[in-house]
C-alpha cells in the first residue's frame, strides 16, 4: 500500500518540482482504481452533478448528493489527498454556513480539503473563515462554473486586460486568504506563467498551461463523456466505446440465447430436484 497523500507531501512535491497527478471522480470502483494507479490528488467535483445525476448545470447538485459521493469516493481511497467541491449554494449565505457545510464533508464524508470557487470579496471571507476552523481550503480561480453566468460562460478567462487583472488579483488574494492550495481553470499559459512565480502553495491546473500538476474528469480522460469536450481534455482510453460494446454484445447473446449456457447456472442433486416436484405435483 501506498503512503497516504498529505498536505506536506504536496507542498514537498511542489518544492521538488515533481508534477501533482489530480483526477475527478465520483464513485468508489473509479476512485479505487484511480488510487492503484497512483494519482496524488482525487477530487470529488460537483461537475458530478451532470456526469452522474444528469443536471444541466453544476449548480444543481445538492450537499446531500455531494455527500454520497463524496463518502463513496473516500471508501475507494486508501492512499491519495481527497478534495471535494463545496456545491452552490452552500457557502453562499454566510462565513457560518460555509463552515458548517465545510465540517460536514470533513466528518461525514472524510474529506481531506474542501475546494470553493471564486477570489472576491465575499469568497475570500469564506476561505478565511474554514481555514480559520482548521479545514485546507483549496480555492479555485479563472473560469468558475458555478458562476459562469456572471462570467460571460463556460469560457476562458484571462484573455483581455480585465479578466487578465481580476485573475491575477484573486490568485494571489485566496493564497493570502489562507488557502493551501490552488486550481486555476481555463486562463492561458502565458498569463498563467506571469502569475505562478508570486504563489506559493501548489498550483493545479486544467486548461491553464503547465501548473504544479494538472487535473481532468475521469470520465473525460477515458473517453466515457459523450459528445464534444473542453479543448483542455486529452483521451487517454476508449473506455465508453468498450463499455457500449459490452452492452450490444450482452444484449446479442440474451436476444440469441447463446446467454446464459450451462455454465452459468447452478446444479443441484436429484433429491432437490424430486423435492420442487413434489411439491408443484400436490397442487
Amino acid at each position: 500500500m501506498s503512503a497516504r497523500v498529505t498536505l506536506r507531501r504536496l507542498d514537498e512535491m511542489k518544492a521538488a518540482r515533481e508534477p501533482i497527478v489530480m483526477v475527478t471522480a465520483y464513485d468508489f470502483a473509479t476512485a479505487r482504481l484511480a488510487d492503484r494507479a497512483g494519482v496524488d490528488m482525487v477530487l470529488v467535483g460537483d461537475s458530478g452533478a451532470q456526469v452522474v445525476l444528469g443536471h444541466d448545470s453544476t449548480a444543481e447538485v445538492t450537499v446531500e448528493e455531494m455527500l454520497v459521493l463524496a463518502a463513496a469516493v473516500r471508501r475507494g481511497v486508501s492512499a491519495a489527498f481527497v478534495v471535494v467541491d463545496l456545491p452552490f449554494g452552500s457557502t453562499e449565505l454566510s462565513d457560518a454556513q460555509a463552515v458548517e457545510t465545510a465540517v460536514r464533508f470533513v466528518k461525514e464524508a472524510g474529506a481531506d480539503a474542501v475546494k470553493i470557487e471564486g477570489g472576491g470579496a465575499a469568497r475570500l471571507s469564506r476561505i478565511r473563515a474554514i481555514a480559520d476552523a482548521g479545514i485546507v481550503v483549496v480555492a479555485h480561480v479563472g473560469l468558475t462554473p458555478q458562476t459562469a453566468v456572471a462570467l460571460g460562460g463556460l469560457r476562458a478567462q484571462g484573455r483581455s486586460e480585465a479578466s487578465a487583472e481580476r485573475f491575477a488579483r484573486e490568485a494571489l488574494a485566496v493564497q493570502d486568504a489562507g488557502a493551501s492550495l490552488l486550481v486555476i481553470e481555463a486562463v492561458p499559459a502565458d498569463v498563467v506563467d506571469v502569475v505562478l512565480p508570486a504563489v506559493a502553495i501548489p498550483v493545479i491546473g486544467i486548461g491553464a498551461g503547465a501548473a504544479d500538476g494538472q487535473v481532468l474528469v475521469a470520465h473525460d480522460l477515458l473517453g466515457i463523456t459523450e459528445g464534444k469536450t473542453a479543448v483542455f481534455v486529452e483521451r487517454f482510453a476508449a473506455v465508453g466505446d468498450a463499455i457500449h460494446a459490452g452492452f450490444a454484445a450482452y444484449a446479442d447473446a440474451v436476444r440469441s440465447g447463446a446467454f446464459p449456457a450451462a455454465e452459468h447456472g447452478y446444479r443441484a442433486p436429484a433429491e432437490a430436484v424430486a423435492a420442487a416436484a413434489r411439491v408443484v405435483s400436490a397442487r
